[in-house]
Order: C-alpha cells, then sequence, then structure tokens
C-alpha cells in the first residue's frame, strides 16, 4: 500500500513510536491497518483487538461522549505520534522556473539569437583594409570610437530581452502567490464540529488530531478516517474512493468505517478520528500518485490521474478493494498560474471549453501574430533586395570576400529590423492582461463577499443572461421565526399565550419540538445585548425552537432527560420525504413516533386531531381539504412557510416493523400547524432591480409551496402583477417538459422557460433539468449564461451543470461548495450582482488594453515596415521597439486592467457569447487615433528635419551615433501612446476619458512613471537608445503633439460609428464548428473544443484507441462479472465501475458521485433520479440494460445502471 512511498514519513514516526508506544494502547501501523479493512471484517477485528469501540475510545485516550481534553500539550502529542491532518500541497514553481518558461517565448528566441550574432560580428574586424570599397553607405562618418560602439546594439537589445523576462516571470509569481493565499483562505474557511472537554466546538479541519470526537451530519465532507460509535440512518456516499454509485449504509455493528473525502448523504452522528493526513485512505492514495504531487488542498484530498499512471493505478486499485484511485481528483485543485495546471483543470471541468474571453483572445493574438510575422518577413526581403540590388547591380561592385563580415552585418542589422516588427506585432501583453485582470478582480471580489474558486468564473458572470437562485437564506435573511399557528382548532395569527392551549396539547406540542429536531439546532442568547438571539443549526427546526421559548416553555430539560443515544430511531429529513421523524420509547415500554414537515405532505398522513379540549378527534379527508382552504392557503399567501407536527404511538407488542417506511408514516395525530416568517432582506428588492436593468433574469427555484414562493417574489420583485409569467409547481413542470414515454423534450422545456419566474415545490432533479434545459436552448439567438445559487448537497448537479455555481457560505454544505465556482461568504442575493459587475468590468478592462495595444501595434508596424522600405533603416530602434512594446504591453495591461467597476456597468445588456471582442466603435478609435499618429511621424520622418532645422537622420551609416531627428520620432511617438492610453480608458465612444480617473491610482502612477522613465531614455539613454538628448522646446512640441491625441479622440467621438459601414468587428467567437454526422450521434458534449482543434486524423486515431480500450475492458468485465457475479454480488459494480466513462479515456478524473456528476448526458439514470439512487446499480444483468440498446441514451430515463457493460459499449458504438 505505497509503502515505499511513505518510508521516510514513517522512519520518522517510528522513532517517536518507539519513545511513546506506552502513551497509547495503539501505535499509527494498527490503526492503519485497521482502517483499510471494510464492513464485516472491520467489526470482527475492533471486536478481537480492542472488544468495542468504547474500549478503543480508551485505548486512544479520549471520552466518547466528552471528547479530547483539548489541553495543548496532549494535541501536541498526538499530532506528533499519528500525525497533522494535512497533505502537504506540491511546491510553487520558484522564481528562477517561471523565468525559464518566460524565456521560451519564440520571439524572445528569435531576438536573442539576432543579438547574439550582431555582438560577435561587431568584435570581428576584417583583416586587411579592404572595407573602404566593400559599401559605399558605410563610409559615412565613421570614426574609430563609433566603430568600437558598434557592440552596443547587440548588448542593448539582450537587457531588454532581460527586462521583458524578469517582467513577465514577475507578474507570474505574484499571480501565483495571490492563488495560494486565496486557496489557504478557502482552505481555513472550512471548520469542523467535534467535541472537546464536553463542549461542542468548530475548529479547523487541520486542527483535528486522532482520537478527537466528531460530530458528522448531512452535507458533510469528511475531514479525517474514523469509527462510527453513535448515531442514525447515516447514509455516506463513497463514490469519491470506491467508484460506487450506491449510498453506503452506515452502523455501529454492520459497517462502522468512516473514509476521508466521502460526502454524508443522510443522517447525523458522531464518529472517533482514528487517521488523519498522509495516514488516512485519500493520504495514503495520494501517496501513491507521489505524496500531495498535485496541486492540493488538505480537506478536499482526492488524488488526481494522469494519463500515466493509467495502468498501475488500475492495479493499485485493485488491492485496495476496489477504492479506485483512478476516480479521485480534487475537485477545488489550488488553480495556480502553471498553464499545464490548468489545462488539467480545464479537462476535469464540466465546462469543457476555454473560457469565453479566452477563447477569443487566443484567437485575436494569433490573427495579429500572422499578420506581423508576414509584415516582418516582407520588411527583410525587401531591404535585403534593395541592399543587393543597390550595392551589386546599379553601382556594379564585386563581392570581395574581405567584404563579407560587413555585408554579413547589414544582413543582421536588416534581420534584427525585420524581428523588432515582429515583436512589436505580437501582442504578447494579451494573457498578461487578462491574468492581472481576473487576478485583481478575484481579490477585490473577496471585498464583496465573493470569494472566487476558478477564476474564468468571474468573467463568465460578466456575461450571465439568467440567474436561478434559491429562496431560503439568499432572498431572505434564514432567520425563522413562527408568527401564526393553528393549534386546538383556533387559528392564531399571532403567538398565542401558553394558557390559551390545553395543557396536554401543549406538553405534546414541546416535546415534539424538542425531541424531533437535530440536537445540535439550539438557540444560544444574543452575542450583544439588545440583539437578536443566535440561531445555531438547521434554521427552521430554530425557528421552530424559538416558538417553543415564545410559550414560555424550555427544550432544554427535555434533551438532558432523553439525551441523543435514548432515541430509538430517527428518520432523517431528505428531499423525498420531505418530513423527519423521531421514535421515542416511553416508560411503559411502549413506543411514541413524533413527526414534522411540509405541510400538505404530513396532514396527507393525518387521520385524527386534537382538538379544543386537547382529545382526539376523527380527521377526514375533507376535514383536510377544508384546513388546506382556511388555514394553509392564506397562511402561504402571507408568504410563511406552513409546517405541520404530528405524533403517533405503538404498541410494543409485536413491535413495529421500523423498515417499513409506509406503515409507519401513516395514521398520524396532528397536533398543530404552524406558519414560519422567513423575512426578505432587505437590501434584494433593490440588488433585483438592477439585475433586471441589467438584461439578467431571476428566478427562483424553491421547495417551498407555491403560495409562499409567489407571495415572496412578488416582495422581492421577481415576479410584478400584472405581466405574463408563470408560477408553476415541480409536478407541473414535469409534466409540461415530459411526452408519453416520460422522456424530457427539449422543445417542451423551451416553450416553458422564458416565462418562468417562479418553480415551486421542486426537487434537485427539477432544478437541474431546468439549468440545463435553458443553457441547451436554441430558442434565442444568444446561448443562455445561467448562473446558480444553492446551499444544500441535493444543489450538487445543478451548480456543477450551471455556467457559474454560487454556493452559501455560511449555510451551504461542503459538497455544494465542491460543485461550485464561487462562494457568497455572506450568503447574500446582493453579492451576486457585484459578481456580476466585476465581471462585466473584466471584459471591459480587457477590451479597453485591445483597443490602446492594438493601436500602437499598427503604428509601430507600419512605421518600421514603410520606414525600412523607403529609407532602408527602421525610424524606430530595435531597443526603442522593445521599450515601446514593454511600457505598452505590460504597463499598460496594468494601468488598465485594474480599472473598478462602476454602477453604470449594470446599465446596459450582458455581452453574448458570439459577441466581437472588438467592437466597431472600439475599430473607430483603433483606425482613428492610427491615422493620427502616422501622419504626425510620416511628417516628422521627411520633413521634420526642415521643421527642427535640425540635421536629417535618414540613409545614415551603419554604426553613426543617433541623430537628433530620430530621437524626436521616437519621443513623439511615445508621448502619443502615454495621452492615447487615457483615451483608451472608454470603450463606449464616451466623451470624458477623465471620468474617475482618481479612483485608479496605479493607473495614475504608471503613466507618470512612463514619463520619468521616457525623459530618462531620452536625455541619458544615449548610444544604447539610439537617442541624442533634445532641447526644451523640442520636447515641448513632443508632448504637444501628444497632447493632441486627447483632442482628436474627441474628434473621433463625434463621428457616428453607424455611418462607418466598412468597419468590421474583431476577435469574436463563431459559433462552434459544424460537426460530421457520425460524431453527433455520440454524446456531442463529449467531443469538447480543444479536441475539435486537434486534426481530424488525431480525433479518429484517439477514438480507435478508445475503441479498442473500450472493447477490451467490456470483454474483461463480461469475463470477471461472470466468474465473480457467482460468488460475490457487490464486486460486479466495482468492475463496471471503471468503464463509466467508455469515452475520452484520458479525461478519467472524474469523480463520480451520483449527485455532482459532471458527465452531462452519460448517465441519464443517476441525472434522472439524483436524490435516492438505492436501486440503481443492483439491475446489473445484461438483459435489463439491453433495453436500453433502442432508445436514445441521451433521453433515456430507464434505470438501466450506467455502469453496466452494455451501456459503455452503446456509448462508444
Amino acid at each position: 500500500m505505497g509503502d515505499m512511498t511513505n518510508s521516510d514519513f514513517y522512519s520518522k514516526n517510528q522513532r517517536n513510536e518507539a519513545n511513546h508506544a506506552g502513551e497509547f494502547g495503539c501505535t499509527l501501523e494498527d490503526l492503519r491497518s485497521l482502517m483499510e479493512l471494510r464492513g464485516t471484517e472491520a467489526v470482527v477485528k475492533i471486536k478481537e483487538t480492542y472488544g468495542d469501540t468504547e474500549s478503543l475510545c480508551r485505548h486512544l485516550k479520549t471520552s466518547p461522549t466528552e471528547g479530547l481534553p483539548g489541553t495543548d500539550a496532549d494535541l501536541d502529542k498526538r499530532k506528533l505520534i499519528f500525525g497533522k491532518n494535512f497533505i502537504p500541497p506540491k511546491k510553487p514553481k520558484t522564481f528562477l522556473q517561471l523565468v525559464w518558461e518566460a524565456l521560451q517565448d519564440v520571439t524572445l528566441i528569435i531576438l536573442e539569437i539576432a543579438a547574439i550574432i550582431s555582438l560577435g560580428l561587431s568584435f570581428y574586424h576584417p583583416p586587411g583594409e579592404g572595407g573602404e570599397d566593400c559599401a559605399a553607405s558605410s563610409a559615412g562618418g565613421e570614426d574609430e570610437g563609433e566603430a568600437e560602439a558598434g557592440w552596443i546594439e547587440g548588448a542593448a537589445i539582450l537587457l531588454s530581452v532581460i527586462c521583458v523576462v524578469l517582467v513577465t516571470a514577475f507578474n507570474d509569481w505574484s499571480k501565483e502567490k495571490q492563488f495560494r493565499g486565496l486557496q489557504s483562505r478557502i482552505e481555513q474557511e472550512q471548520k469542523f464540529t467535534v467535541i472537546r472537554g464536553g463542549q461542542v466546538i468548530q475548529i479547523p479541519v487541520a486542527e483535528i488530531v486522532v482520537g478527537d470526537i466528531a460530530q458528522i451530519k448531512y452535507g458533510d465532507l469528511l475531514p479525517a478516517d474514523g469509527i462510527f460509535i453513535q448515531g442514525n440512518d447515516l447514509k455516506i456516499d463513497e463514490s469519491s474512493l470506491t467508484g460506487e454509485s450506491d449510498q453506503v449504509r452506515k452502523s455501529v455493528d454492520k459497517d462502522p468505517m468512516l473514509l476521508s473525502g466521502t460526502h454524508v448523504m443522510e443522517g447525523s452522528g458522531r464518529m472517533l478520528v482514528t487517521a488523519v493526513g498522509v495516514n488516512s485512505q485519500t493520504g495514503i492514495i495520494f501517496t501513491l500518485l507521489g505524496a500531495g504531487g498535485e496541486e492540493e488542498e488538505k480537506k478536499d484530498k482526492k488524488g488526481k490521474m494522469q494519463d500515466g499512471n493509467m495502468e498501475n493505478s488500475q492495479n493499485k486499485a485493485k488491492q485496495q478493494d476496489g477504492a479506485a484511485a483512478m476516480e479521485m481528483q480534487p475537485l477545488k485543485s489550488a488553480e495556480g498560474g502553471e498553464g499545464d495546471d490548468k489545462d488539467k483543470r480545464k479537462a476535469n471541468m464540466h465546462k469543457k471549453e476555454k473560457s469565453v474571453l479566452q477563447g477569443k483572445l487566443t484567437k485575436l493574438a494569433v490573427q495579429i501574430g500572422k499578420a506581423g510575422l508576414v509584415m516582418s518577413a516582407i520588411t527583410v526581403i525587401i531591404l535585403v533586395l534593395y541592399f543587393c540590388i543597390d550595392n551589386f547591380v546599379v553601382q556594379d561592385k564585386q563581392w570581395l570576400p574581405e567584404c563579407t563580415p560587413v555585408y554579413v552585418q547589414y544582413f543582421v542589422k536588416f534581420f534584427i529590423i525585420g524581428v523588432t516588427v515582429l515583436v512589436v506585432a505580437v501582442p504578447e501583453g494579451l494573457p498578461l492582461a487578462v491574468t492581472i485582470s481576473l487576478a485583481y478582480s478575484v481579490k477585490k471580489m473577496m471585498k464583496d463577499n465573493n470569494l472566487v474558486r476558478h477564476l474564468d468564473a468571474c468573467e463568465t458572470m460578466g456575461n450571465a443572461t439568467a440567474i436561478c437562485s434559491d429562496k431560503t437564506g439568499t432572498l431572505t435573511t434564514n432567520r425563522m421565526t413562527v408568527v401564526q399557528a393553528y393549534v386546538a382548532d383556533v387559528h392564531y395569527k399571532e403567538i398565542p399565550g401558553p394558557d390559551s392551549i390545553p395543557a396536554k396539547t401543549l406538553e405534546l406540542l414541546v416535546n415534539a419540538i424538542a425531541l424531533n429536531s437535530a440536537y445540535t439546532t439550539k438557540i444560544l442568547p444574543p452575542e450583544k445585548e439588545g440583539g437578536l438571539p443566535r440561531q445555531v443549526g438547521n434554521k427552521t427546526e430554530c425557528g421552530l425552537l424559538g416558538f417553543v421559548l415564545d410559550l414560555k416553555q424550555d427544550y432544554q430539560p427535555i434533551r438532558t432527560q432523553i439525551p441523543e443515544e435514548k432515541l430509538y430511531k430517527v428518520y432523517t429529513f431528505n428531499s423525498v420525504r420531505k418530513s423527519m421523524s423521531t421514535v421515542i420509547k416511553l416508560p411503559d415500554g411502549s413506543f411514541r413516533m413524533y413527526s414534522k414537515g411540509a405541510s400538505e405532505i404530513v396532514l396527507k398522513k393525518c387521520s385524527k386531531i386534537l382538538n379544543g379540549a386537547g382529545e382526539l378527534r376523527i380527521f377526514r379527508p375533507r376535514d383536510r381539504d377544508e384546513m388546506v382552504k382556511k388555514v394553509i392557503e392564506p397562511m402561504a399567501c402571507d408568504g410563511l412557510r406552513t409546517i405541520c407536527i404530528a405524533y403517533r404511538d405503538f404498541s410494543n407488542n409485536p413491535e413495529p416493523e421500523w423498515d417499513n417506511e409506509n406503515d409507519i408514516l401513516t395514521d398520524l395525530t396532528c397536533i398543530c400547524v404552524v406558519g414560519i416568517e422567513d423575512p426578505v432582506r432587505p437590501e434584494v428588492p433593490e440588488a433585483i432591480r438592477k439585475c433586471q436593468r441589467a438584461g439578467i433574469t431571476v428566478r427562483m427555484v424553491t421547495g417551498d409551496n407555491i403560495n409562499t414562493a409567489r407571495a415572496i417574489a412578488i416582495k422581492c420583485g421577481i415576479i410584478h402583477p400584472g405581466e405574463d409569467f408563470l408560477c408553476i409547481e415541480g409536478k407541473e413542470f414535469n409534466r409540461r417538459i415530459r411526452n408519453e414515454k416520460g422522456e424530457i423534450e427539449q422543445e417542451r422545456i423551451d416553450k416553458i422557460w422564458p416565462k418562468l419566474r417562479v418553480l415551486a415545490r421542486s426537487s434537485p432533479t427539477d432544478k437541474h433539468t431546468l439549468v440545463k434545459g435553458i443553457i441547451d436552448s436554441t430558442q434565442v439567438e444568444q446561448r443562455q449564461v445561467v448562473a446558480v445559487t444553492g446551499d444544500g448537497t441535493n444543489d450538487g448537479p445543478a451548480l456543477k451543470k450551471a455556467d457559474v455555481g454560487f454556493a452559501m457560505g455560511i449555510a451551504g454544505t461542503d459538497v455544494a461548495k465542491e460543485a461550485s465556482d464561487i462562494i457568497l461568504t455572506d450568503d447574500n442575493f446582493s453579492s451576486i450582482v457585484k459578481a456580476v459587475m466585476w465581471g462585466r468590468n473584466v471584459y471591459d478592462s480587457i477590451s479597453k488594453f485591445l483597443q490602446f495595444q492594438l493601436t500602437v501595434n499598427v503604428v509601430a508596424v507600419i512605421v518600421a515596415f514603410t520606414g525600412a522600405c523607403i529609407t532602408q533603416d527602421s525610424p524606430l530602434k530595435a531597443v526603442q521597439m522593445l521599450w515601446v512594446n514593454l511600457i505598452m504591453d505590460t504597463f499598460a495591461s496594468l494601468a488598465l486592467a485594474t480599472e473598478p467597476p462602476t454602477e453604470s456597468l449594470l446599465l446596459r445588456k450582458p455581452y453574448g457569447r458570439n459577441k466581437a471582442l472588438i467592437s466597431r466603435t472600439m475599430m473607430k478609435n483603433i483606425l482613428g487615433h492610427a491615422v493620427y499618429q502616422l501622419i504626425l511621424i510620416f511628417t516628422l520622418l521627411f520633413v521634420g528635419e526642415k521643421i527642427f532645422k535640425i540635421d536629417s537622420g535618414r540613409n545614415a551609416p551603419l554604426h553613426s551615433p543617433p541623430s537628433e531627428h530620430y530621437t524626436i520620432i521616437f519621443n513623439t511617438f511615445v508621448m502619443m501612446q502615454l495621452f492615447n492610453e487615457i483615451n483608451a480608458r472608454k470603450i463606449h465612444g464616451e466623451r470624458n476619458v477623465f471620468d474617475g480617473i482618481f479612483r485608479n491610482p496605479i493607473f495614475c502612477t504608471i503613466v507618470l512613471g512612463t514619463f520619468g522613465v521616457q525623459i530618462v531614455i531620452v536625455q541619458f539613454g544615449g548610444k544604447p537608445f539610439s537617442c541624442s538628448p533634445l532641447q526644451l522646446d523640442q520636447w515641448m512640441w513632443c508632448v504637444f503633439i501628444g497632447l493632441g491625441e486627447l483632442v482628436w479622440g474627441q474628434v473621433i467621438a463625434t463621428i457616428p460609428t453607424s455611418r462607418l459601414k466598412f468597419l468590421k468587428e474583431a476577435g469574436g467567437l463563431t459559433e462552434k464548428p459544424e460537426v460530421p454526422e457520425e460524431e453527433l450521434n455520440e454524446d456531442v458534449e463529449e467531443i469538447d473544443h480543444a479536441e475539435r482543434e486537434l486534426r481530424r486524423g488525431q480525433i479518429l486515431w484517439f477514438r480507435g484507441l478508445n475503441r479498442i480500450q473500450t472493447q477490451i475492458r467490456v470483454v474483461k468485465a463480461f469475463r470477471s462479472s461472470l466468474y465473480e457475479g457467482l460468488e460475490k454480488p457487490e464486486s460486479r459494480t466495482s468492475i463496471h465501475n471503471f468503464m463509466t466513462h467508455p469515452e475520452f479515456r484520458i479525461e478519467d478524473s472524474q469523480p463520480h458521485i451520483p449527485l455532482i456528476d459532471d458527465t452531462e448526458l452519460e448517465d441519464p439514470a443517476l441525472k434522472q433520479n439524483p436524490s435516492p439512487p438505492s436501486s440503481l446499480n443492483k439491475n446489473n444483468s445484461a438483459i435489463d440494460s439491453g433495453i436500453n440498446l433502442t432508445t436514445d441514451t441521451s433521453k433515456s430515463a430507464t434505470s438501466s445502471s450506467p455502469g453496466s457493460p452494455i451501456h459503455s459499449l452503446e456509448t462508444s458504438l
């Protein structure tokens, strides 16, 4: 089990164990080998070795009820012996590695080579004095000192290359550092509940030690391995470790093993922590995969597969009793700045395409690069031809051997000019601008309560067109209070006094609420004097406990009298039952069950009700209908959630069959119905108005009653009376979207979603179906970009499917956070609006930068090109170009990408996915400014010497001193760029370009800094920068021409864009290329963009390989299921689960959690029924799944096991 890789770890710990062997009754080794067992083996082993879990607790010096004493000395000792709960992350790249990566840039390499050749030649002096007649132009004013200075240009180029590299590397490095900071922040946020010294406290996951008693509940992600010691109805989803999609039922006497990285799907309880960090099952798998080799986090220790480990991990997985190492993957890899890591992450994410923005930018950069390459090649060719024709044809010279070095030097100079054109043409600042902009936004979004987990989510949010929001806690405050009650035949509009309720009814009511709720739910005194009492735990239960306190009763003594261990049986709440029941044993041996849940569901099961005297009376269906009309609907129309509280008594002989739920949960007696108010957050209506103004539709998807939902939706402003909209329940929604066969049809969804505003009583599946339906819809010309909020475990699939998933930071379960892209740290809807604002801002920042960058590129390329062709020498020298490139690329990307967002961003509709990056307005600005700059520069180039009365710098010999003429051109060029940078701040043709400029200190610093450095370069740059110092009046002229840019900007703004028909947009993403028919027959979802960009041949080759692999695997699986199926049925599913992904085997790192399932259409059965997949993998027989072969997989809703061999065969055929 990876002992080799762990050997160093052991050697350290073995020494410690020697010293402390006496301290604890068991060693690290004992516990490790114990945790490798499963099910009954484990129970037997615990019995043989320790007796029972109690004595195991004693061995570990802890108490099952009190927990660890929690003294520092004890905790440190445990960390020393058993290790810390921490898997060491991958080391970040060093600065030198980043420098090396930056050096890989092709253009830079070309420049380096050219510079080195130029250096070499400048030190080589031809023998003899045959140099005079080699080339006429080299005679000029060349004196001794100048010839010596030939090396300067080469050196200067090398120096500026080093500069560019260092700046790039530094940017990458700081970006990576930011991510690590973010990652560790996400980690520190993760707390877990443990019992120490009899107190229930929350501690960071990393602080958990062996021997801790941890409280686990629905929705937790287990942070360490442990043994289940007490609890009820616990079901665990272990698919992240075993690949089994069935939920595993845990019990103290049958299967008490709880493993880290698995999810609690139902129930609650306590576990004794027995292994942490590297020694937990996940930690071991990690070590196998090359110890925390992945960008990793302590908490979701889930290994990630690379292609190479494929085969051997399968073998290891078999040794591990099917704990399939290959199914593991960190759901959050720390998105370190490294490209490769991002690619792996991209492969794992359900959004397989690059983010929209990155796609558009890559495309644009490639187009510009190609153009630049062509220009630079033409430049070099023209220069060389002109030189040769001029020298050897016109002047009729011979090529003399001793002249060769001189000629070569000329050719190298031409080559360098060509490369310079290329360098300026390629906008390498683009990726930088995106990264800076995103990293900056992410940092600032933290302040707006958005914790961004995937960078591109931030920019996708700017394109969002629809938000599907939960109601409870997002739109409302999640402070539940009971405001109405129907008890003892009276409907009270406010809380009744305790004396107006019959004593017997009151006692039943208080008991029913106190016992039938999680014991972790409490109401604590307020933190500040005069504040509201603090609600801890499930908010609905807090509301009910508050009701008990309002009735002047107390729930604590009842709980003390019947502690959690004494509860006989608990049916925990889940999305199918929609109710919770607790059974207690009464002193006379009979049983009583208390039940609570959604009123329309529980009332259907009631056959009696307590009347005004506290006596039972028959409760008939027609009484129920009357009650619904008179009590429940009026409550719901006030926006209240209605909860029914009921009970039932059972005799103890014969004891009821507790597992037969349908017989138990009937024939109840209704005690009361309460209306719970969850007030709308005060800032939500305003936030929703902003969304609607910004072209974003807000839809409410809730599990609540339709009347309640409608009332809240009206309060929030999601629906306005008199509009044409739909409010429907989940049942009705399902009826409308399915055809006769019960299959979901996209056309039917298309009829509903545009008008749908409220979906009530919806199951998690409905939410997922709705999101998927909106995303896949082709009704509107722009593909909808959908954001979803969720907090519960069951929201996982919808969060994962959405373009951006928001999880609640406070109320959200770990599972929801895992599936999300952004975590709202204050659970507030108005933070989503902030995210939209930041997202749009990222998009605009990139556009601003592009507008600026492209102007520079167009001008510099044309100047260098024409200049070189007409005067044999580029007016802008290589080093100067590099400086321009550095300021214009790197610094401008910093300056423009850090503009803070403004409210005005929310006044426009979202850009679509195929809206071009460069709008026509921007194109107008780019071309307009380019025209201005070119006219001025060419004027200066050809008649500048006359205007300024200086020597002409044209046609200067090879090593002549820098001329004032060309210095003025260079300086003017830079000044124009500086002032154009201010123009670039606005991209929608606004007039005031200075608007809010002082809100962005970075921008001001960079503009002023660039100006300062420019002065230094011109006045003191001398030979390396080919500058000669300028007089004050010449400087004034340069700045004046620069200022002209601002005036010209106003002129351009006056020209209406609509008049300029010839302008084209650029940098849009075309719709996905057409896919040939045969590919469409497969799940189209599986062919992701990057793969489509591979050449067709490559795809076929991959496909071929996959087919063969799949077939081999299918044959193997059939063979093994035939043999093994005879003895152990459960072994079958684990084999099939290796094949849940028949297509691209390369991306096999997807986790297979049935709920958070990121295969789009592959697991139809799981998709249709994510909530209780109890019966999924049972029918693994070929006949059963064979039925599926005829229907179309994407729609089949039959529950053929998705893991079965036939299924995968069918997907791949």
